[in-house]
């Protein structure tokens, strides 16, 4: 998978794979997908930020990924 889903693919997703569930927006079904959430961030609105920065964080230890931003451990209250 790349970081780049269809419509089907976004579909299928449960809603506990997104970075905003309620919204089911920012999928991380996957490491390139949490790559993605992390550049992204910066368009989430401002009252979301804290849930989205935790989950990035959540889906980036499970899949392994460096997070790099230091706006998004800010958020996250790291």
């Amino acid at each position: 998978m790349n970081d780049r889903l269809d419509t089907e693919e976004r579909k299928e997703l449960p809603d506990n794979v997104f970075g905003l569930p309620g919204r089911r927006e920012y999928p991380m079904p996957d490491a390139a997908h949490v790559r993605a959430a992390e550049a992204y961030f910066r368009y989430c609105p401002e009252e979301l930020k804290p849930e989205l920065a935790r989950n990035i964080l959540k889906f980036a230890a499970e899949y392994g990924v460096d997070v790099e931003s230091p706006t998004v451990r800010e958020y996250a209250g790291m």
